[in-house]
């Protein structure tokens, strides 16, 4: 059966106990109701595991988010050695999940290139794009995190040669918002016309993974116009309170939450469950080769 990766980070900072755990299992419920196996992704006591126990879900959702850390992929070498347990983003999730043999990985919205006040570019980028350029895994998501530069981050992925399909869309969706005014570099209707384009890839043997952009359901969008003024009034704080990296996206969401009402939270719950089900299907399209 095909595999599809889950990250851990949604569970030990994304919600309060005991919503991350339901979310967890609902997320792996979803990926086998269609098909496929679920592998969520983490490290525990130092062991890089693609395929947590219901018991290891448990002990990272009932874990303060102090006490379990973002890992991302320069962090491995530590917490193997030190034998921490840690919470995956998306670049180390893309990783662990190509070692294990894993090709393909549902998130919420990848990370990307920041928004910057100052003058020229920021240099602030996530490193799950340059995971992106290296790492060969197909990964869906609803776009980047609207809360980045949206154009820079579509730029830096054609730069280093990573193809970004629209599921269903010829925009790139920008999280919470279906739509960015942002093109996509092809569009795909079906699981199967996604597999197909993998398939070419791997047989041209071409670095890299393949970005899938599924935008949020209609009924649980927040349009841009809406959410925009939430985001940079959460950018000002953020500034204001001289955040910096790691400790900058966390804040943002949490802090665009409480703006929104929660509308901006039960959107990202909408689209990650949405992601699960692409995913599942494209992993099923996959195993038919």
């Amino acid at each position: 059966m095909t595999h599809v990766a889950l990250e851990s980070t949604v569970i030990t900072h994304g919600l309060p106990y005991p919503a991350n755990l339901h979310l967890a299992h609902e997320m792996e419920r979803i990926i086998r109701d269609h098909g496929a196996d679920p592998a969520t992704v983490a490290v525990i006591e130092g062991d890089l595991i693609a395929g947590l126990s219901p018991q290891q879900i448990e002990r990272l959702a009932a874990t303060s988010d102090r006490q379990v850390g973002k890992v991302s992929r320069r962090d491995l070498p530590v917490v193997v050695a030190r034998k921490l347990d840690g919470a995956t983003t998306v670049a180390a999730t893309m990783w662990i999940a190509h070692r294990a043999g894993i090709e393909i990985f549902a998130t919420g919205g990848i990370g990307g290139v920041h928004r910057t006040s100052g003058p020229g570019p920021s240099t602030d980028i996530s490193a799950d794009l340059q995971e992106l350029a290296r790492t060969p895994l197909i990964v869906v998501c609803a776009g980047a995190k609207a809360l980045l530069d949206l154009p820079a981050t579509l730029e830096y992925l054609e730069t280093h040669g990573v193809t970004v399909i629209g599921y269903g869309t010829d925009e790139f969706p920008a999280f919470y918002s279906r739509s960015s005014g942002l093109p996509v570099d092809i569009c795909c209707n079906t699981p199967q016309e996604v597999a197909e384009i993998w398939r070419a890839k791997r047989g041209l043997n071409l670095a890299g993974g393949l970005l899938v952009a599924v935008p949020v359901p209609p009924e649980d969008e927040i349009p841009a116009a809406q959410i925009e003024p939430h985001i940079e009034q959460a950018l000002a704080e953020c500034e204001a309170a001289g955040l910096r990296s790691a400790e900058v996206t966390p804040y943002l969401l949490r802090r665009i939450a409480e703006l929104t009402g929660d509308r901006s939270l039960q959107a990202n719950l909408a689209l990650l469950r949405n992601n699960a089900r692409v995913a599942a299907a494209i992993a099923i399209a996959l195993d038919s080769d």
